[in-house]
């Protein structure tokens, strides 16, 4: 079993702004780390093949998705949490992204080789936000141990 993660976040601007710039410049750095970090598996991508920014949820301009598979939670957690640029992109977040009350990222297990589409993942975030964790969805803090 690897571990699937969807996250996304409402920009606070088009990404052609100004305000964006900064976020739109870390963007193939961040997912190149990613591509070679230990654990990775794949990330979602649009036509360009180096990031998903194209891909629309409901419609929704502003919406942007981030959707990735990892061989653990260990192995994301020490992506997100220790490499470089993704380190300081987060701590950045608020420069760019709309705060949430709700859940905006979620994790779940997926078969070794599975590569789940944007309509399973938001399903998978949805459960979350209506069930909270359960082993179908779960939030990134709290990691369900793999079923397998």
């Amino acid at each position: 079993m690897q571990i699937a993660q969807l996250n996304i976040a409402r920009m606070l601007a088009p990404l052609d702004d100004p305000v964006m710039a900064d976020f739109v410049a870390g963007l193939a750095p961040v997912n190149a780390a990613a591509d070679a970090a230990p654990g990775f598996v794949w990330r979602l991508a649009d036509e360009t093949g180096t990031a998903a920014t194209s891909i629309r949820i409901d419609d929704d301009d502003m919406l942007i998705v981030n959707m990735s598979v990892w061989q653990t939670p260990e192995d994301l957690a020490g992506f997100v949490h220790r490499q470089r640029d993704h380190a300081a992109a987060l701590r950045r977040r608020r420069d760019w992204f709309e705060r949430f009350e709700t859940a905006m990222v979620v994790l779940w297990w997926v078969q070794d080789g599975d590569r789940p589409t944007v309509e399973e993942a938001v399903a998978r975030l949805e459960h979350l936000r209506t069930n909270g964790s359960t082993p179908h969805a779960f939030p990134f803090r709290l990691p369900v141990p793999s079923p397998a």
